[in-house]
């Protein structure tokens, strides 16, 4: 803490004014945070042991005046869902998910009367006069249902006001603003009940109407007295939001007539270095701050006197992430929202499994891939459910969707974790499903260890979630209509919006990290101060109300207006005692989380007071020259033996080859690491897939008729049977894929075309005169490439689609799922035939003829692709261009000008002085 804080200073009047009375006052403060803080600092102070004051936050103190307990959120929204029900006739009852949407509105606009002890009924009324203005022109015939059900619900406001304040009441019970107007009410007894004591109100800046009057009575009584914190700055500056409200007590409060006002002090105007940084994006802010601790903590070793205020929830674990290793002790004293907690996230994605599942089948129980794979894949789960082989079959057989049964079977020893979340949920046991979940969050806390800083966060995370679930469990028990999983899981999405992880810590040690609300009375030398945009600090306009902004004002309630000005305050207390202050924002102000520079910035610049130095600084992520430097992998001895054992023993295959041309570092990956791809879910089939399916489909179809001419006799069997042997080989290739719907039946329906139009084209050239004889399918082919140009003979090894003799030819035909135009196959020159990888059709389709020529029997040969895409191509031979036409014959000559090509392309491949040099397009 800061020297002279203001709680030492409180320290010092208390003990000064109350030392032999002490245990005889009640400390009142703006939070629970500030008294140990405080009771710190009378330590400090005290000259010997005695019984501390009583220290309590404002909210306990006006429960203990009005005797009423606050009930949290969640219980307060079941509450009113059953006086809801009481008072609505149960034709126009609405699900418990759409009465959430309007009814957490509306409790906060009760809250918000009840605060500023307004009268409700004149409120109310006002209200449904405004509506009914809204529709004063339609006449009564043509006001449809939604329009009266509309107005409908502006009359019954009142209705639903008094009976939950009744129904509260009754319990004991009750949200905040219905505390502070019992408090009000129960007033002058609590102050007959208080006997000698003294209350001491301290560090206050915003009040509603029920704590103004609370107050003033009991510094009307003399049994109270109030220390503020405001500078004169601020205080005499009629424009300067950060004294709005204490300028008014100040002028209006009587008892400021003839009692002293304490206190104002001038530490604004102190010496401070301001460092204004700026920076893009959320996650920069972070890795600054966490830059900016281990630059602290190096000048000044300890962080007891250091704070980091977060303008915005979000970014905790980022920064938690960001700090150094050498900060030892931290204490998180803020909410975390529940919406980014892992635990919650875990709870959620089980919802939508198990209640997908029931939809799907109830009987089968039918689960979907993804949803079963991001359970299993949850940081909360995969190091303990030992499932990673149940997530390789899934994968491997691209399951798409499948049963409980199934997935039981495939995990055969499933662990008790596995069990619990994949065991059926009961549909219409509600109670049972809360336990499953419970047992969840206990099973995997189990797991966790106490020892480990990570795990400990895990287990608070687990923990929020835990009590939401526990809540649930008695919200069941005490409410039957809760009956079935889905109104249990709109029930859970509207509560977990309500539920807030909390931190715990050493509050005294180390480094603080704090939201902009817990900052309150505390003082630190150094603060850091991020998300300091428009929107962030301050918040902005969102107002979340039903009461507009016009009636806000003339009944005096707060507007965005005087939430800016409780901004303003926070942010100005924070740099009141502090002399090394670091103010972060983000830089975009378009896109996701960006803004405008906040107010309070460019304010600290234009009444920058002279003791200030303010320093600006953009921070921006370091740009290289080159966005990415190509990867080059120098060929080492051992490289260098694999090579050779390719060379020799599989062979460089056509397909390898042209994989070396497109980019070597890829050809570096697959053939010498030999890293292949990581198994997903096909989901949708893949073009490669959809290839593989049309090869396989005419291998299955024409394998009886190797070795012998085809007839159209032949052709007719081979249209019978092609759709069924699709079928089959979809199901062979796509294992267990969903290709009765959806893009995977359009691309199943496409296999069948292709088949079908090559088919057609088969008929049409037996038709015209062509006789066509089978050689061979799918068939092997090597030829070892000796050259003296080469440091050693090579082989070339690959697999041809196709090979026929043909009206007195030897055809080899290589079948392309792609588009290719007959451009792509035809050659005029050779030289640069290895540099361009335009030429990859050109390659493979010569590398077949090398391969075969030996075999042609004194046969004419000729080499090409069938295109699926480019039917209407037809047969597109491999042509070299002779004057101005195209010879498709492949002679020895082209052959051995091929040779020499290849060899300058196999050569690179196995020079040690060339490294594997990525290609980036």
């Amino acid at each position: 803490m800061a020297t002279f804080s203001f709680l030492d200073k409180l320290s010092s009047a208390i003990i000064e004014q109350y030392q032999d009375t002490i245990s005889n006052i009640v400390i009142v403060l703006p939070n629970k945070r500030a008294r140990i803080f405080l009771i710190e600092a009378l330590k400090k102070q005290l000259p010997g042991t005695l019984f501390a004051p009583e220290i309590v936050s404002i909210e306990d103190f006006i429960q203990d005046v009005a005797g009423i307990r606050t009930c949290d959120n969640i219980e307060l929204l079941f509450e009113f869902y059953d006086v809801y029900l009481e008072v609505t006739p149960p034709e126009k009852q609405q699900s418990f998910e759409l009465f959430a949407n309007w009814a957490k509105t509306l409790i906060q606009d009760f809250n918000e009367i009840d605060r500023y002890l307004l009268k409700p009924s004149h409120i109310f009324s006002y209200l449904k006069d405004i509506e009914d203005i809204k529709h004063w022109s339609l006449d009564l015939e043509k006001r449809t249902t939604m329009i009266d059900n509309y107005l409908e619900f502006w009359k019954l406001l009142p209705l639903y006001y008094e009976s939950l304040y009744d129904h509260l009441l009754r319990k004991g019970i009750g949200y905040q603003g219905l505390i502070y107007r019992e408090a009000v009410e129960n007033l002058n007894h609590f102050s007959e009940a208080l006997g000698s004591k003294k209350l001491i109100f301290a560090g206050f800046n915003a009040l509603n109407q029920a704590e103004e009057k609370i107050i003033q009575q009991l510094l009307f009584n003399d049994q109270a007295k109030v220390y503020w914190d405001i500078d004169a700055a601020f205080l005499n500056d009629s424009f300067h939001d950060a004294g709005l409200f204490v300028r008014r007590f100040k002028k209006e409060w009587k008892q400021y007539t003839t009692q002293p006002f304490e206190w104002i002090v001038n530490d604004f105007s102190e010496e401070k270095n301001i460092r204004i940084i700026g920076t893009p994006k959320t996650v920069g802010q972070a890795k600054i701050a966490g830059k900016l601790i281990e630059e602290i903590q190096l000048e000044t070793e300890s962080l007891d006197k250091v704070a980091l205020v977060l303008g915005e929830e979000n970014l905790l674990i980022p920064v938690l992430y960001a700090l150094p290793s050498s900060v030892e002790s931290l204490n998180i004293t803020m909410g975390y929202n529940s919406k980014n907690n892992p635990a919650q996230i875990l709870i959620n994605k089980l919802f939508k499994l198990h209640t997908n599942a029931v939809q799907r089948n109830e009987k089968s129980y039918v689960f979907y891939y993804k949803e079963v794979l991001d359970i299993l894949t949850h940081p909360l789960v995969e190091p303990y459910v030992k499932a990673g082989s149940l997530v390789q079959v899934i994968n491997r057989n691209n399951i798409t969707f499948l049963t409980h049964k199934k997935l039981f079977e495939i995990q055969e020893k499933p662990s008790a974790l596995f069990q619990l979340l994949f065991e059926k949920w009961d549909n219409n046991n509600v109670g049972q499903v809360l336990d499953r979940l419970s047992q969840i969050i206990l099973t995997i806390k189990s797991f966790l260890n106490n020892d480990k800083e990570e795990d400990k966060l895990s287990k608070t995370f687990l923990y929020s979630i835990f009590k939401v679930i526990n809540k649930l469990i008695n919200y069941h028990e005490a409410h039957p209509k809760l009956d079935t999983v889905s109104t249990l899981y709109t029930v859970y999405k509207q509560v977990i919006d309500l539920a807030e992880v909390s931190f715990e810590g050493e509050p005294l040690t180390g480094l603080q990290i704090m939201g902009v609300l817990e900052s309150r009375v505390l003082d630190f030398e150094t603060v850091i101060v991020t998300s300091m945009n428009e929107g962030k600090f301050p918040a902005g306009k969102t107002m979340n109300s039903f009461i507009p902004y016009d009636v806000k004002r003339e009944l005096g309630l707060p507007t965005y207006k005087e939430k800016d000005a409780i901004y303003s305050y926070h942010f100005y207390h924070l740099l009141l005692r502090a002399k090394n202050i670091y103010l972060l924002y983000n830089t975009e102000s378009e896109g996701l989380d960006a803004g405008e520079r906040s107010r309070f910035i460019t304010q600290l610049e234009i009444e920058k007071q002279p003791a200030h130095n303010l320093s600006h600084q953009i921070y921006n992520a370091f740009l290289p020259d080159k966005a990415y430097e190509p990867v080059a992998v120098p060929k080492s001895d051992r490289v260098m033996v694999r090579l050779k054992e390719i060379a020799t023993g599989k062979g460089f295959s056509p397909s390898g080859l042209t994989t070396y041309m497109r980019n070597p570092i890829q050809f570096y990956n697959q053939r010498i690491l030999r890293i292949s791809e990581v198994e997903e879910v096909e989901e949708n089939i893949a073009l490669n897939t959809l290839g593989t399916i049309i090869h396989a489909t005419l291998e299955e179809l024409y394998k009886p008729y190797v070795g012998k001419f085809l007839s159209f006799t032949d052709m007719d069997w081979l249209f019978a049977m092609a759709d069924s042997e699709v079928e089959k080989q979809f199901r062979l290739v796509y294992k267990e894929g969903e290709i009765s719907k959806g893009k995977n039946l359009l691309a199943f329906e496409v296999a069948k075309r292709n088949v079908y139009n090559f088919l057609k084209e088969e008929k049409r050239q037996l038709e015209a005169g062509d006789v066509v004889k089978i050689i061979a399918l799918e068939t092997p082919l090597e030829r070892t490439l000796e050259d003296s140009r080469l440091p050693f003979s090579v082989k070339i090894a690959g697999n041809v689609d196709r090979i026929e003799q043909r009206n007195g030819k030897i055809r080899i035909v290589d079948y392309k799922t792609g588009k290719v135009l007959k451009n792509n196959v035809q050659l005029k020159d050779w030289t640069g035939l290895t540099e361009d990888i335009k030429n990859d059709k050109i390659i493979q389709l010569l590398c077949y003829a090398f391969m075969y020529e030996e075999k042609t029997a004194g046969l004419e040969m000729e080499v090409g692709i069938v295109s699926f895409k480019n039917m209407r191509g037809g047969f597109m031979p491999f042509g070299r261009k002779v004057e101005k036409d195209y010879e498709t014959i492949v002679t020895p000559d082209i052959l051995a000008d091929f040779r020499t090509q290849i060899v300058i392309l196999i050569n690179e491949i196995l020079n040690p002085e060339i490294p594997f040099e990525e290609k980036i397009k």
